[in-house]
């Protein structure tokens, strides 16, 4: 896999960088043409640090930001969105003014918040961030989430996207489609390489890649 990687920059700066191997992968919901390596991206300081002032970047300092709920272990991310967006002067409504960095739980494909978490939810100002995202399945229901708990949804922010916006909401994202050209994504059902009898190279998810 290594040896056809090539990386690409994100227009927001230079030094993001971004790693693609091109190939047939599974995720759990569809079959991709590119595997997208964020391991460096969520656990270096240095490029965690760049990511989460650039997405900073895309906020009025007038939008309330009181939790930002982190997606595919972007936790180090988020930490450091919280304070660029403090820095920023982007305001919280919290009464210590102050920002959560939150993850939801997993319970199959169920998002859930405990008991103890849902008042960084509950009538706060939300920003998702998400590593990720191609069909929109897993942000749709990220949304759904958060609305159930009364969230009350002001952004996305995204390392990659397939879309622009979901519903009436924007999705900020440091690289598009774009941005790789020849990016597909397909329902196990329509993927071409299998229909041509092309196995898999891997099995991937925000955690990184399994190879068949």
């Amino acid at each position: 896999m290594e040896k056809n990687m090539f990386k690409i920059t994100s227009r927001y700066d230079k030094d993001i960088v971004l790693k693609v191997t091109p190939g047939h992968f599974a995720t759990t919901q569809s079959h991709v043409t590119h595997h997208l390596d964020l391991a460096t991206m969520k656990s270096r300081y240095s490029e965690a640090q760049r990511i989460a002032q650039a997405l900073a970047q895309e906020y009025e300092s007038s939008t309330p930001v009181d939790t930002i709920v982190c997606l595919d272990g972007l936790d180090v991310v988020g930490a450091l969105l919280a304070q660029s967006l403090t820095k920023a002067g982007i305001l919280s409504m919290n009464a210590h003014k102050t920002m959560y960095v939150i993850h939801p739980e997993f319970k199959g494909d169920m998002m859930m918040f405990r008991d103890n978490m849902q008042p960084m939810i509950k009538n706060k100002n939300i920003v998702i961030l998400i590593g990720t995202i191609t069909t929109g399945t897993t942000l749709g229901s990220a949304i759904q989430c958060i609305r159930y708990y009364d969230g009350i949804l002001q952004g996305v922010s995204a390392i990659f996207s397939e879309i622009s916006k979901i519903g009436s909401i924007n999705v900020n994202a440091l690289f598009t489609g774009k941005d790789l050209p020849g990016y597909e994504s397909y329902k196990p059902g329509d993927c071409p390489y299998c229909q041509r009898g092309e196995k898999i190279m891997a099995i991937v998810n925000s955690h990184g890649y399994s190879k068949m």
